[in-house]
């Protein structure tokens, strides 16, 4: 199971979409193989603050990531490539 990070903070309504979206995916089957979806909290950490914060929400899977906005589509050809 790939397990994929999605960089947030609470409060952030996008995130909350993003979120949402994701498991929306999960649910829809939109994913080719089972992945699962790790939540971290910029807020604590002043680097990732300083490289997410206006960013947010961005999922990252190794190495790429990927940015708001995104549709449904988009977020499954990216779990799914990856």
């Amino acid at each position: 199971m790939k397990t994929i990070t999605l960089f947030s903070t609470d409060g952030c309504h996008l995130c909350e979409q993003a979120i949402g979206m994701f498991y929306y995916g999960v649910q829809a089957g939109c994913y080719q193989s089972p992945v699962s979806l790790t939540i971290v909290d910029i807020i604590s950490d002043d680097e990732l603050t300083a490289l997410y914060g206006e960013r947010i929400p961005v999922f990252k899977y190794q190495d790429r990531e990927l940015g708001w906005p995104i549709e449904l589509a988009q977020l499954a050809d990216w779990v799914n490539q990856n």
